[in-house]
């Protein structure tokens, strides 16, 4: 995806994490384009990818809800992946990654560093991070050829905010969140060379490691806790 669609699934992301979208409330296409000042097509494109995710939830009579989720299951989830992804990448290391496998990997590198290069980041750099991000896992994923890693990471990837695309940035501390991305980018440097040396206990364990910055990203973006009257237990807040 890439563009205004890329930025339109970013946005509606941030409202479901933020609160701004409650879980359960039903996405209207013509009110949500209003409030994002987009025309219905890229919001309309843009519902079922986030059903895919499972931020939302497809009605049988048309149309999306938003889903409820806890933040223990983000964390959880995120966990699930950074350890079937650690799995993938220990596999691909001992076949030994293919060269075009490698030279792709060091594209998504130079598209994370052109991200960087700048010193600070702009609200288009979430879309751009998260498809160049996106890209990364999966290569490395299906480089390792398992149908079941691959099969199990996409039902995990359907638990909201689990997916290696699913960032949110935090707008209002910016600088902290370039610091952030920066050092996973950097992580991802790790991984490849890893890679290239054949060293699969280590790119296990970075891949690993690499789940829970994304974990702290997460965590980065909650908004402020609410009133003591409301559940915390069951919502798309208070992370």
């Amino acid at each position: 995806m890439a563009g205004k669609n890329s930025r339109v699934i970013v946005r509606i992301r941030e409202m479901i994490l933020h609160g701004e979208l409650p879980p359960g409330e039903r996405v209207r296409e013509v009110e949500l384009a209003a409030r994002l000042g987009v025309s219905r097509t890229p919001v309309r494109e843009a519902l079922p990818m986030l059903a895919q995710e499972g931020v939302l939830t497809q009605l049988d009579t048309r149309g999306f809800v938003v889903r409820a989720f806890t933040p223990q299951e983000i964390m959880d989830a995120i966990d699930v992946r950074g350890a079937l992804e650690g799995l993938a990448a220990r596999m691909l290391a001992e076949q030994g990654p293919p060269r075009r496998l490698i030279h792709s990997l060091h594209e998504c590198l130079g598209e994370g560093d052109e991200i960087f290069a700048k010193g600070h980041l702009v609200l288009a750099d979430e879309a751009r991070y998260g498809d160049m991000n996106k890209q990364f896992h999966s290569l490395i994923v299906q480089g390792a050829g398992s149908k079941v890693v691959a099969e199990a990471i996409g039902r995990n990837d359907r638990i909201p905010f689990a997916a290696a695309h699913a960032i949110a940035f935090d707008k209002i501390d910016l600088p902290r969140m370039y610091d952030q991305l920066l050092y996973s980018h950097r992580q991802h440097h790790g991984i490849v060379q890893a890679l290239e040396n054949g060293e699969s206990a280590r790119v296990a364990a970075l891949m690993v490691e690499h789940a829970h910055v994304a974990k702290t990203s997460i965590n980065m973006t909650r908004p402020p806790s609410r009133s003591s009257g409301e559940n915390p237990e069951r919502s798309s807040l208070d992370l």
